[in-house]
């Protein structure tokens, strides 16, 4: 089965051609007899239809014919993008981290009372501020240099603070989805989401400190889904 406006080998029962957009399935009118010679008065219309004409198989041809393509989708409401969710780096994500150095903050204390020396209680401090003070920082940075956001055809992912650098991966190029829990992560509902796509750039992109990350991963595999069927594609066909 071919395209009738871009002439490109396309699935059989698509809604829509994976090369230049157009509606393959939609409410057509049926053409008057007496006028079935005289041209449309629609040059978009002329270009969608006439697929056996040699100019339409032209590059302008075929950018009149997406350019129209893209216009009728925007009429019917198919080509409108919503936010599906939108986040950032969780403090939960770093359970282990805070639950060790507690742990070590005790033992610190346990031993300064015990052995009742002023040096040791100065170490002790010092210690117990580069134990905290670490984590810390690496929080902020992360709450402040990484940011999601996913909406019906495309994933953003923003990262930096004085440079700023976002990427875009859309969401008809994931090929598979998976999320990824310790037991103490599953303990406050937050883990890591593994990305895998065709996109140049990030063929494979982790997500840390997702919350809810198993809620979030569903919203991204059921838009990867709705989007292929609605470009006329099979699961499996990209």
């Amino acid at each position: 089965m071919n395209c009738p406006s871009c002439n490109a080998e396309i699935v059989a029962n698509s809604l829509f051609c994976p090369q230049c957009g157009e509606r393959l399935q939609s409410d057509t009118q049926p053409k008057d007899a007496a006028g079935a010679g005289t041209p449309s008065a629609d040059p978009e219309s002329a270009a969608g239809t006439n697929a056996s004409s040699p100019s339409d198989r032209s590059p302008d041809g075929r950018a009149a014919g997406l350019k129209g393509a893209m216009r009728k989708r925007r009429a019917a409401g198919d080509d409108v993008e919503e936010e599906l969710w939108a986040g950032r780096y969780s403090a939960k994500d770093m359970v282990g981290v805070w639950t060790l150095t507690a742990l070590l903050t005790i033992g610190l204390i346990v031993a300064g009372f015990y052995f009742q020396n002023a040096i040791l209680w100065w170490a002790i401090l010092a210690t117990a501020v580069v134990a905290w003070g670490y984590p810390l920082f690496l929080l902020l940075y992360r709450r402040l240099s990484v940011r999601y956001r996913l909406t019906s055809q495309r994933f953003f992912h923003e990262q930096g603070i004085l440079r700023h650098v976002t990427d875009r991966i859309e969401v008809i190029d994931m090929d598979d989805i998976t999320f990824e829990q310790s037991i103490l992560q599953r303990m406050v509902n937050v883990g890591r989401i593994r990305i895998t796509s065709s996109d140049r750039s990030h063929p494979e992109l982790i997500l840390n400190g997702i919350e809810d990350v198993r809620n979030v991963a569903t919203t991204m595999d059921d838009a990867r889904r709705a989007e292929r069927l609605r470009r006329g594609l099979h699961i499996e066909a990209v």
